[in-house]
């Protein structure tokens, strides 16, 4: 006996190459910041955004679970990328006082002084790859196109 299927919305064409575009163009930019971050700092771009995040809270401490989930990365993930950075100093674990169960991460002052030194070569890293490359009309769109996927990918 057959089962039925529902009709399966293939992309059109014009779809089809956007969908492409945005693969290529989110790769090829992921590689490109990457490669400068390692080459200017020593960072990978998951790092860099660990210590960022880090140092927008005024103790510079955030719990491994909202530290993933701000990142939108694995627990998992997280967890080897701040076991790195706190191989070379620039990040702490704790455990959470509040609670005890949790753990937080912590910058460290030397985490804040890598961050600081390549903070200015990241922005035109930045710059160069995206921000220039796009009209301020089109920057605006990508903003906000990538704000709903965000969102439809939290769903």
């Amino acid at each position: 006996m057959a089962t039925e299927t529902p009709e399966i919305p293939w992309l059109s064409d014009e779809q089809q190459v956007s969908w492409r575009a945005f693969l290529e163009g989110a790769s090829r930019l992921s590689e490109a910041l990457n490669r400068d971050l390692e080459g200017d700092s020593g960072l990978s771009l998951n790092e860099y955004e660990v210590l960022v995040r880090l140092s927008e809270n005024s103790s510079w401490t955030m719990r491994m679970s909202h530290l993933a989930d701000s990142l939108a990365h694995s627990r998992s993930r997280v967890t080897h990328t701040v076991r790195r950075l706190e191989e070379r100093g620039l990040v702490n674990r704790e455990s959470c006082v509040i609670d005890g169960r949790g753990i937080n991460a912590v910058l460290t002052d030397a985490g804040y002084a890598v961050l600081s030194d390549a903070a200015p070569k990241h922005v035109r890293s930045v710059r160069r790859h995206l921000v220039d490359v796009l009209t301020a009309e089109q920057l605006a769109v990508l903003g906000e196109a990538m704000e709903r996927v965000a969102e439809a990918c939290r769903d």
